[in-house]
């Protein structure tokens, strides 16, 4: 069996999120995208952690979580088993190294609610972990990795979306240049990193620092219809142990052991459509190229301001291969546009009205969940629903769309259609 992953979300008391995020509500949305393995986001919160100690209960064959409580389904889904749950959390860590301040997030999961427990006791004794389910700590990353495995030597950190400009591991604003340089003798235990929305695993291969690390890619949700935007793809019977080890074999370029699970690869948002792909200022309404950003020595032509560097930028900086490899045993990635942004080109309306609402429900009601829709279901099926909803998923898929990449903060804009092509915009 193949199944998805999402590893990389956040409960209602994190800033900025849906007060409609509880366990009931992440699983309706779960079966509604199409995803089986969920992160329950921000587990070092006490009363997060509380709530997902009274709604979820161990699966013991697989070492993750089932919810005791039905899912809230935002509509019906045929052929769809609740999602299991891992815990996961994110630490934002604020610190001094090599005469910079650094200002890096990371994902931590871990194996059972006494290591979680464990764990979050000893955050608390560094820092609030109260007013925000993602804590920022002043902490240094390897010290917090160090303290992780100190819980449970099954715990995992992978760095969190490791190009993002203000806070990653890569970023231009307080990054570092080499992993080695962020975590030191712990970085043998990384396996993985994530490459967050405005980068994909080929613009990751420029560099070959990083071919032995296994590529994720999550949705870092901060509301159930944003969840599966990025996800990864295994295939196997999901487990703690298994998503992991699996991905550790897959940094070293390994088949995994018979019988356990494989990653296969990323499902990808456009990273042109990523709020940090190109630089530029939004208030200057001002979006270039690194090549531009340069010459202008990195300063706004509009106010003089030194310009926000994204993410290609900073790739380009660090990379040694001008082109990706094809690498032996590289793990596919297949693109994609969320079903609401599709269908909201295809009846000329934002993607959160009720019209787009409603025709969503009825394709996944009809047509199974929204990811197997844009990535897996023969297009031939989809045609015969609406030849518009056809067409556009196989450009899609075949990467014939057309991008205004995002900046500074600004998401990027995809369309899929040439004006006047939909004369009757209908599914």
């Amino acid at each position: 069996m193949t199944f998805v992953a999402d590893l990389h979300l956040h409960s209602r008391f994190s800033m900025a999120t849906s007060r409609a995020l509880t366990i009931p509500h992440l699983a309706g949305w779960a079966l509604r995208k199409g995803i089986d393995v969920l992160g329950t986001g921000d587990f070092t919160h006490p009363g997060w952690r509380q709530e997902l100690k009274a709604s979820l209960k161990e699966d013991r064959e697989s070492g993750l979580y089932t919810s005791i409580l039905p899912p809230e389904l935002p509509c019906p889904v045929p052929d769809r088993a609740g999602p299991l749950f891992c815990l996961q959390t994110e630490i934002s860590c604020i610190y001094k190294r090599g005469g910079k301040t650094r200002k890096v997030h990371n994902l931590i999961f871990m194996p059972d609610f006494n290591a979680a427990e464990k764990f979050s006791k000893r955050m608390e004794l560094i820092g609030n972990l109260t007013s925000d389910g993602r804590p920022i700590l002043r902490l240094d990353s390897h010290d917090l990795f160090e303290i992780a495995l100190d819980c449970s030597p099954r715990a995992v950190l992978i760095p969190a979306h490791v190009w993002t400009p203000w806070y990653a591991l890569f970023g231009s604003k307080s990054g570092f240049d080499d992993i080695r340089d962020c975590y030191g003798d712990l970085t043998r235990h990384i396996f993985a990193l994530e490459t967050g929305l405005s980068s994909d695993p080929p613009m990751n291969r420029l560099l070959s620092s990083l071919d032995n690390y296994a590529l994720i890619s999550n949705s870092d949700a901060h509301s159930g219809p944003n969840l599966g935007r990025e996800a990864n793809l295994f295939s196997g019977n999901p487990s703690y142990d298994g998503i992991f080890d699996a991905l550790r074999a897959a940094s070293r370029r390994e088949d995994p052991p018979s019988g356990s699970c494989r990653f296969l690869g990323t499902l990808e948002f456009y990273p042109e459509e990523g709020k940090y792909h190109l630089d530029g200022h939004r208030a200057c309404n001002i979006a270039l190229v690194p090549a531009q950003t340069r010459e202008l020595n990195n300063i706004c032509p509009v106010c003089g301001k030194p310009l926000t560097v994204g993410v290609l930028h900073r790739v380009t900086e660090l990379a040694d291969r001008e082109i990706a490899p094809c690498l032996e045993k590289e793990p596919e990635t297949r693109m994609l546009v969320p079903l609401p942004e599709v269908v909201g080109q295809i009846l000329a309306a934002r993607p959160g009205s009720r019209k787009v609402e409603t025709a969503c429900s009825r394709i996944v009601t009809e047509l199974g969940a929204e990811l197997d829709v844009l990535c897996q279901l023969p297009l031939d099926q989809i045609r015969a629903f609406s030849e518009t909803l056809g067409e556009a998923v196989s450009r899609i898929r075949q990467k014939t769309i057309q991008l205004d990449a995002g900046f500074d903060g600004q998401y990027g804009k995809i369309s899929i259609f040439q004006p006047g092509e939909l004369t009757t915009p209908s599914l």
